[in-house]
């Protein structure tokens, strides 16, 4: 973290605040990264080929903890830094599953984000895409601007001429960009918001307004694909050169009954067809997922041509995999990488008493509660990232700055309490999930189930 000046101590608090709650920080992961450098140049060449119109994908395979999610935002930013759109969502088998990509859709258009917006981004995107319209008339006509009968018309005009492509296959979208234009110079807050909800994707948007469109139903499977294309034109021509697409964690495919389960695998593999023939230009898409979806028999295997589209060899020697593979494997956590990433949040943290700090929590104390994090969880080093980067911002660098006489190597008593993990956190450490507590000491002389303080 060398070559990086320092964020404002306003956003080093919030990344420090997300890892105090065991989460992964959406912003600054660029000064948290270790292990990433052999995926960097691999990775950005190919988000770049993404913003000249081809389109891309990438497989994302590696264990719990060995920090899938991290590598996804990592690169999320690296796209937001190329004035890419990106969004992540997260397969769920109830709320989010996969076969249903009308959900899908809807619930990457809630998480869309840009440079300039993390939230309410695809507003902004028609919004301005509508202004640009109308500037462009304007330019041409300047006459128009005491004529708003003919300017909507042109405007219209010039919307269906940049919409044709869609049109052809899904000519809903337009008539709903159409009508939400309409509304917008009409100041019909209601149809307006109602239509740019249903281009969302959102369910329940009221009859009349779909009326006002034409539109005769909500979104279905089959019109999703056709929103996706879309939506990456409506980016390019507001100066949004792409899109990444994360799809976080599509394990959960194997859970779901088999007929869901063989639709989910199926939508994957139009997916990825679809992005091969460069149908969805602008398009980087990113799935992450465990080694059993991609090797076990509830996962990948069972739809051959998947499987086939997404086969890649990986050697005993992890020194010399092809960062440029369909797929790509992630290590799990080491010691020594937890302790790297620990010095990296030891120089973020936001102290009020940075002298403590430097002084105090020195890497001879981050290596120790590296081991007694892990060493709880069976030596499962690869498990502990979280619970351990929670537990040295809680436990330690909290403490060491709120208390002077706060000695990290004299009063640290560690405690994991089982409902705060994970069920592979759980399984690591060999116990059920209950109320009963996990306690851990620097020296290491007592590791029993009470909490005793």
């Amino acid at each position: 973290m060398a070559d990086l000046e320092l964020p404002s101590k306003a956003r080093r608090k919030d990344i420090v605040h997300t890892l105090r709650t065991g989460t992964v920080p959406e912003k600054g992961l660029e000064y948290l990264a270790v292990g990433l450098d052999r995926f960097e140049k691999a990775i950005v060449e190919e988000l770049r080929e993404c913003t000249t119109g081809r389109s891309r994908f990438k497989a994302v395979r590696g264990d719990y903890g060995a920090g899938k999610t991290f590598f996804s935002r990592h690169f999320a930013a690296r796209a937001l830094a190329l004035d890419m759109a990106v969004t992540e969502v997260q397969v769920s088998e109830v709320d989010t599953p996969l076969y249903r990509l009308e959900t899908v859709y809807r619930r990457a258009l809630e998480h869309l984000r840009t440079k300039e917006r993390d939230r309410g981004a695809f507003r902004q995107l028609i919004e301005k895409w509508f202004f640009d319209l109308e500037e462009e008339v304007l330019a041409a006509e300047a006459e128009l601007s005491s004529d708003p009968a003919r300017f909507h018309e042109r405007v219209a005009e010039r919307l269906e001429e940049r919409l044709v492509e869609v049109a052809a296959d899904q000519p809903a979208f337009s008539s709903a960009l159409r009508a939400a234009h309409r509304a917008r110079l009409e100041e019909d807050d209601a149809t307006f918001e109602g239509l740019i909800a249903w281009l969302m994707g959102q369910p329940h948007v009221g009859t009349s307004i779909k009326r006002k469109a034409n539109l005769k139903a909500d979104l279905d499977h089959t019109g999703a694909l056709a929103f996706l294309r879309g939506l990456l034109l409506l980016l390019k021509q507001t100066g949004r050169p792409g899109l990444m697409f994360v799809l976080d964690e599509v394990e959960t495919i194997q859970r779901v009954r088999g007929d869901s389960r063989e639709k989910s695998l199926n939508a994957l593999r139009q997916l990825i067809d679809a992005i091969g023939r460069d149908a969805y230009p602008g398009l980087y898409l990113l799935i992450t997922g465990t080694p059993a979806f991609f090797d076990g028999p509830q996962g990948v295997r069972r739809a051959p041509a998947l499987a086939e589209r997404l086969h890649t060899d990986f050697d005993e020697d992890t020194r010399f995999d092809n960062p440029k593979a369909v797929q790509v494997r992630l290590l799990p956590f080491d010691e020594e990488r937890l302790v790297e990433v620990a010095k990296r949040v030891r120089s973020l943290y936001p102290a009020d008493h940075p002298e403590r700090i430097q002084a105090k929590v020195t890497d001879e104390v981050l290596r120790a509660v590296a081991r007694q994090v892990t060493g709880k969880l069976g030596q499962k080093t690869g498990i502990a990232p979280r619970l351990f980067l929670k537990k040295l911002v809680d436990r330690v660098l909290d403490r060491v700055d709120q208390f002077e006489d706060f000695e990290p190597t004299e009063h640290l008593d560690l405690k994991i309490s089982a409902a705060e993990m994970t069920a592979e956190e759980a399984a690591a450490a060999g116990i059920a999930r209950s109320p009963d507590d996990i306690v851990l000491e620097m020296g290491g002389a007592r590791a029993d189930g009470d909490d005793d303080g």
